[in-house]
């Protein structure tokens, strides 16, 4: 089922989701939704409060974007990451390299806004899979950069927030109509 994404000014999206303690049908059902959500709106991530739920689950799937490539790693050895998507992380945790890179970030509850952000360029992922089995993963690319924007979604922390104060005024009267529900 397709859900309606959560636009910015909603205070959803500035939520700390609580961790899931039990993975139930309700929430394999509602990750499936995502997914399709996602797809749907032709996004590479989708954290639960982008759909109005303030809980620790994020989709990401980066298998159809083959102009900016990701890496993986799983156990220490690379694999393809199309093998492994949509990814589903329950309460998600990162380790995040020291060297940086700036890159263009979009954002589904952000309608045609787009920015340069700095991220790690690598990024150590540990969370839950639907079946409540631990994930392991190593990120780099459009992977690791997706995998930091939706986990700072799960905190309450928003992409804007991480831009630079030049991108922030140059934006500003977008994201004031954003807010305001004047899309």
């Amino acid at each position: 089922m397709i859900r309606e994404i959560v636009i910015y000014g909603d205070p959803v999206l500035r939520k700390k989701g609580k961790d899931i303690v039990k993975i139930t049908d309700e929430i394999r059902a509602f990750a499936r939704d995502m997914i399709e959500t996602m797809h749907e709106a032709h996004g590479v991530g989708l954290a639960a409060q982008q759909v109005g739920e303030a809980i620790q689950l994020t989709v990401i799937d980066v298998s159809d974007t083959e102009n900016r490539p990701s890496r993986m790693w799983i156990g220490g050895e690379e694999v393809d990451p199309k093998e492994h998507m949509p990814l589903i992380l329950i309460n998600p945790q990162l380790e995040l390299s020291r060297e940086t890179e700036i890159g263009p970030e979009g954002c589904l509850s952000f309608p045609e806004v787009t920015a340069d952000i700095s991220r790690a360029e690598r990024v150590t992922v540990t969370a839950l899979d639907l079946e409540g089995k631990p994930v392991s993963f190593e990120a780099e690319g459009l992977l690791s950069r997706a995998v930091q924007h939706e986990t700072d979604h799960l905190n309450g922390i928003l992409f804007i927030d991480r831009m630079s104060s030049a991108s922030k005024v140059t934006l500003a009267s977008k994201l004031k109509k954003l807010a305001a529900g004047e899309t």
